[in-house]
């Protein structure tokens, strides 16, 4: 978030019980928190649902929303990068289109190899393979994938991924190439029309994995359309846009330029993929659960509402079709950092500890769906295992958070609001339930989806609480820890990471010292180093690890949870059995 899915997803599924964020593990964390005994959901058989796919026929994806944003600068939620990347178009390197271990190794995509590191890895090289194409049958040339870089910087193209700001050696004061500005040599270079070569302010060993985003896929200047470039971007993927009626129903077809040959991981198996965003959640559930008709060649898009997991688990016919593996992702409780009366340590730690995250976890499906976490990096960044930080018992420590109060110098009620959207509604009453016990009185703000992050991401309208997530871009908490507590990435309005507003200069620093490391044993060492540090500052509290549910219809083949996307359906390799 990947993120990753990210905090925006929040309000993309705010018409599940479920956020959509958060990792579920299989293994038990050592203090307990834990609760995957055997009852959480997971895909039958080897993860893959439905076996291998023939070509031909029309998937359907039913959905309860519209795309936020299918611009490549722009696609920073998931399981719209997921859907982008997979279909529309390609980035320099990508991942393999696997369940389990194997998925999360990259490969070559538009790119011949990996990137050829030098200068201590502060310059990255990339070459271009012959045969690359548009869907109009012009030429992928290098450029383009400078000009969307570029377009990253934009002002006016807000919410994509913020690692090329981050990381290349570009002017402090550049602000994308909308009105003809483009990135010198000393940022980019583009040798030919088949090399780009990336300078970096400081070493980045992993930066053949940050290329995977859709940042580094090539847009044309000739096709720049400015914030209206979501509703075509011009494809050089498998597929392009048919028809696109925003929030109505898009169509993709095949795009007939794409060469297999040059593309190994897109396995592009149906001629058409038609999505309906007007379904409701429950209603998609009842669908795939019947599978009738065009249903029984349809996937979700959204979550298995927990209301049905009943109907699903009970029969057998339709659990095979449950595609629900582990998000790799943290929901957490966010506070502003900024202002009272959260800029108080001490009156953060007492809320971390009066937490009832077992009223949480049930608010969110209970353990069939969501673990407790007990700590920011989810399992999957940790070794595998759950680290317990505190060892606060799951319906939290009232007398430990009382002490802090006390030390927080807090004497009577305090006063704050959360901001969700309406169907976050539950989870915000089980938080305000458990601070009402320490005398910390919530208010409710539940406002429609589309709305939540403008709110949140404003640090004139913030509210003291929210509720948000992360997951990691790939599978390094250089993708994590740093777009939540980096204060580097802060902006007034916008605000897409760093939630909390937190602020360490200290932590800035170790944050550029471990992603420089290039032993990956010593930096995933010192990333769980950091992350007990900022347990002990409590900017956020995490709450939970989820399972990400979805179910598909009998004549879906293919059909496995991404490791990278949140455990989204991978859509480079899911069709149908048979075509009519």
């Amino acid at each position: 978030m990947t993120r990753r899915i990210h905090a925006a997803l929040a309000a993309a599924l705010a018409a599940t019980l479920t956020l959509g964020l958060g990792a579920c593990t299989s293994h038990e964390s050592s203090g307990g928190g834990s609760t995957d005994d055997g009852a959480g959901i997971t895909t039958a058989g080897d993860g893959i649902v439905g076996g291998t796919p023939v070509k031909g026929g029309t998937l359907h994806i039913l959905s309860n929303q519209d795309f936020s944003q299918l611009d490549p600068t722009r696609n920073w939620v998931e399981p719209e990068m997921d859907f982008g990347i997979r279909t529309l178009y390609r980035t320099l390197t990508t991942f393999k289109s696997a369940p389990g271990a194997q998925g999360l190794q990259i490969v070559p995509d538009l790119a011949t190899d990996l990137g050829e590191p030098s200068d201590g890895a502060k310059t990255w090289t990339f070459h271009l393979k012959d045969g690359l194409k548009y869907e109009d049958g012009s030429p992928i040339v290098a450029d383009d994938i400078k000009y969307n870089v570029e377009r990253s910087f934009s002002p006016d193209l807000p919410g994509g991924p913020n690692y090329a700001k981050q990381y290349l050696n570009a002017p402090a004061d550049y602000a994308g190439p909308l009105h003809g500005q483009r990135l010198g040599p000393e940022a980019i270079e583009v040798p030919d029309a088949k090399t780009i070569i990336f300078h970096l302010k400081r070493p980045v060993a992993e930066f053949g994995y940050t290329v995977t985003l859709p940042t580094f896929a090539p847009v044309p200047i000739a096709k720049e359309a400015g914030a209206n470039y979501s509703n075509h971007p011009f494809s050089s993927g498998p597929y392009k846009i048919q028809t696109y009626d925003r929030g109505k129903q898009l169509v993709l077809v095949r795009n007939p330029y794409w060469d297999q040959a040059t593309d190994p991981v897109r396995k592009a198996y149906p001629d058409k993929i038609v999505v309906d965003q007007t379904l409701g959640s429950a209603g998609i559930a009842d669908r795939l659960i019947a599978s009738q008709g065009d249903d029984q060649d349809a996937i979700a898009y959204t979550d298995l509402t927990p209301a049905k997991i009943p109907d699903v688990i009970t029969n057998p016919d339709v659990k095979s079709r449950l595609v629900s593996e582990n998000e790799n992702c943290t929901t957490m409780l966010t506070m502003d950092n900024s202002k009272p009366p959260f800029d108080n340590k001490n009156l953060r730690l007492a809320v971390e500890y009066a937490i009832d995250k077992q009223a949480f976890q049930s608010s969110v499906g209970g353990p069939a769906l969501a673990d407790i976490a007990t700590t920011y990096l989810p399992p999957e960044l940790t070794g595998g295992k759950a680290v317990d930080h505190f060892g606060i018992p799951v319906g939290g420590d009232l007398d430990k958070a009382k002490q802090y109060l006390a030390q927080a110098g807090v004497s009577g009620p305090i006063s704050t609001e959360i901001t969700v959207s309406t169907g976050q509604r539950q989870q915000a009453e089980a938080i305000q339930a458990a601070l009402k016990k320490i005398d910390i009185n919530v208010t409710i703000d539940a406002l429609d989806a589309s709305v939540v992050n403008s709110v949140v991401g404003d640090k004139t309208k913030q509210t003291g609480l929210a509720i948000t997530g992360w997951c990691p871009d790939y599978p390094s908490a250089a993708t994590f820890l740093p777009m939540l507590f980096d204060s580097r990435v802060i902006v007034d309005t916008g605000n897409q990471g760093n939630m909390s507003r937190f602020k360490d200069p200290s932590v800035d620093a170790e944050m550029d010292r471990i992603a420089g490391l290039s032993d990956v044993n010593a930096a995933n060492a010192a990333w769980l180093a950091l992350d007990a540090k900022l347990m002990d500052e409590a900017p956020t509290v995490p709450l939970t690890w989820q399972k990400k549910p979805l179910l598909v219809g009998t004549n879906i083949a293919g059909a496995f949870a991404s490791p990278v996307w949140s455990g989204q359906i991978d859509y480079a390799n899911v069709g149908l059995k048979s075509v009519k």
